[in-house]
């Protein structure tokens, strides 16, 4: 396929091209004439293909409806009319991933695979899921999904039960996602993100089959709707496949699914609010206070970026002056920071876990005179350069763990696109990041400080507290009403609850039949390629000790792993060897102060990182061997500096600064 800009292939017509030098990549943005879809395409050579589809899903209130329906979706649908797809999808798949997530704002469907069959058989299913699901005919899928009453028999109490019911109740028993969603509707509390997209349990009964249904039919539409494919994938394949066999078959219509901007506060405000504890604990020392701003918007991707490395600078590397401020005046247990960027007006908060409630006062006055402080003597500029490298080698690196690269690089497109700008902005950094480090010579981080946090007015105080008995209580007053209802119904009313709760466990007992498995697409022996992927590995000795040596293309990255016999440590040490690796890095050596060693390793490396591994033998089944695993990474050129910080961290850590170990431990 040669695309050219205005070009109409397959129903959708070529906007913009986009060269990304960053990622090796082309973008393609698409409109889909016909539907009203979006669709950006990221080429290049990845063999790891991503696609998703997202749609813009405001949270009407507190009933959870776009965290319902995520799950909804996903219960059976037009050509699939299995009760759980995913489950039998993944037993036939190849992908590299196979998820759904909700958002404050979207809801993302997404996967990726290796292999081109597997991931039209995904695409398949997952386009048929959102937008033909089961949930039309089957009332059942927001009782089994959502909430019902429950009552197996005259005699048993009624109860509310429900996948998500029970998975938010678990949520709202975390005091962090607690904090979390108080954060957000503390500072937009005009906007949908005052509302819980997850589901609130006291209100997530509330929702009705006419509600859930509507809220589909509002938003599951392709004119709402992202699309985003990435790799190396057959772009006129994959362009024809969505619009012959879906976009096609829908008109363009307008959808009011726009997320409105917060009007900015003329002072802070200040929010209590409660989790449970058991009435066994103790209260002391279970606090959480946060100082949180409305930073932006998402669609500045100077903010964007610079705010990621700020949270880093201040508060979540070693040498951070604003968590050291805090932790050493004994404010707290943990200090850290929260950058939320995926909103459309970001989010930055500063943190301290395992307080007391008397602690909001000096909390508040060591934030501000620290930050103060920074602002006119200036941040230390190797700090600053260790904070600007340790993002950027990242940036470059773009190493996410098990979720494939291109999977993040469409959850930061929808950060920009989501709200009608460029999709790749946050993609291009080069930029944005030569602007940034104009602050080694400039005084721009200390100017970000002052503009907002020092003198931001839409901000808030929080304090999440610990209540004792508090769920106890929510349980109890729910079952009460619970019975209180109960005792009003008729006896009709009271065999339809029984007989809905029979026939609910019925249809989650019954077997999909074999015609409905039959529909899952598989991937077959004849779609796989049978030779094994070669992985180059030599073997050698340099100064008597073993070294296997990868000679692969890393993009002038050298990644060192060393391994370490731990067998020695007596059994009741051990517990003592996962704190070792906790500690290591994090306290002075012989001739580095921890702070100065955060730095050295921030500038130089792109990190090194400490763990205790157990190693199965081949060919032993239940036999392992306890190493410990120094994982550290740099550009090639920086490997002497590496081995000489490893050294000093290895042979010369120092471990007799004990208010150091403290700060640490807790």
């Amino acid at each position: 396929m040669n695309p050219e800009k205005g070009k109409l292939t397959h129903g959708f017509r070529l906007q913009e091209i986009t060269p990304i030098q960053e990622l090796n990549a082309t973008a393609f943005q698409f409109h889909h004439e016909k539907s009203g879809a979006r669709l950006l395409y990221l080429q290049n050579d990845d063999d790891n293909k991503v696609f998703s589809i997202t749609f813009r899903t405001p949270p009407p209130d507190n009933t959870g409806v776009p965290h319902i329906m995520e799950h909804s979706v996903l219960c059976g649908s037009r050509k699939f009319p299995v009760k759980e797809p995913f489950v039998e999808l993944a037993k036939g798949s190849l992908n590299t991933f196979l998820n759904a997530m909700t958002y404050p704002d979207k809801t993302i469907y997404p996967i990726a695979s290796r292999n081109n069959k597997d991931f039209l058989n995904l695409m398949d299913v997952y386009m048929d899921a959102v937008l033909y699901p089961n949930i039309y005919d089957k009332q059942e899928t927001l009782m089994q999904e959502g909430w019902h009453y429950e009552l197996e028999s005259r005699r048993k109490p009624l109860t509310y039960k429900g996948v998500v019911y029970n998975e938010m109740k678990g949520a709202f028993s975390s005091p962090e996602q607690v904090l979390f969603r108080e954060i957000q509707a503390s500072l937009y509390p005009d906007t949908p993100y005052a509302n819980e997209s997850g589901g609130d349990p006291d209100y997530i009964p509330v929702l009705t089959q006419d509600a859930f249904i509507e809220f589909h039919k509002k938003y599951y539409h392709p004119s709402n709707s992202y699309i985003y494919l990435y790799g190396n994938g057959d772009m006129d394949t994959h362009l024809k496949f969505l619009n012959d066999e879906y976009l096609k078959h829908f008109d363009k219509v307008e959808i009011d699914s726009e997320i409105p901007g917060q009007k900015p506060f003329t002072q802070m405000r200040r929010h209590e609010v409660y989790y449970s504890i058991s009435t066994q604990e103790d209260s002391a020392d279970k606090t959480y206070i946060s100082l949180n701003y409305a930073v932006g918007r998402s669609t500045d991707p100077f903010l964007y970026l610079a705010f990621d490395i700020l949270q880093y600078l201040l508060l979540d590397n070693p040498a951070a002056p604003l968590k050291k401020a805090l932790l050493e005046r004994g404010i707290g247990k943990d200090v850290f920071g929260s950058y939320s960027n995926y909103l459309l007006q970001p989010s930055f908060s500063i943190i301290v876990k395992d307080a007391n409630e008397n602690d909001e006062k000096p909390f508040i006055e060591i934030v501000e005179n620290t930050l103060r402080e920074l602002v006119n003597k200036g941040i230390d500029k190797r700090l600053v350069q260790a904070a600007i490298n340790y993002r950027e080698f990242k940036l470059r690196e773009a190493d996410y763990g098990r979720s494939p690269k291109g999977l993040i690089y469409g959850i930061q497109c929808l950060d920009s696109w989501l709200y009608e700008a460029d999709p790749t902005m946050h993609l291009r950094f080069e930029n944005t990041l030569e602007k940034i480090k104009k602050a080694l010579t400039e005084p721009l981080f200390e100017q970000l400080i002052e503009q907002y946090l020092l003198n931001n007015t839409h901000s808030s105080m929080l304090m999440v507290k610990p209540k004792a008995g508090l769920a106890e209580e929510k349980d109890r007053e729910v079952h009460e009403m619970l019975q209180a209802y109960k005792a009003k119904l008729s006896e009709a009313e009271i065999d339809e609850i029984i007989n809905n709760t029979r026939e609910l466990m019925r249809k989650q007992a019954e077997p999909d039949s074999p015609q409905d498995l039959a529909s899952i697409p598989m991937v077959e022996l004849s779609d796989i390629r049978p030779e094994a992927e070669s992985l180059p590995l030599t073997e050698q000795e340099v100064s008597g000790v073993k070294v296997l040596h990868s000679p692969l293309f890393t993009n002038g990255i050298a990644y060192l792993n060393l391994w370490f016999d731990s067998s020695a440590v007596p059994v009741e040490l051990i517990p003592y060897a996962g704190l070792l690796v906790s500690i290591l890095g994090k306290i002075s050596t012989r001739n580095l102060h921890y702070e100065e060693l955060a730095k050295e390793i921030n500038i130089h490396t792109g990190g090194i990182d400490y763990s205790i591994q157990a190693l199965a033998l081949n060919g032993k089944d239940g036999e392992f061997i306890p190493k410990l695993l120094v994982r550290s990474k740099a550009l090639v050129e920086k490997l002497p500096k590496l081995l000489e910080l490893l050294n000093e961290v290895v042979n010369g850590t120092v471990f007799r600064d004990t208010v150091r170990l403290k700060e640490i431990i807790q």
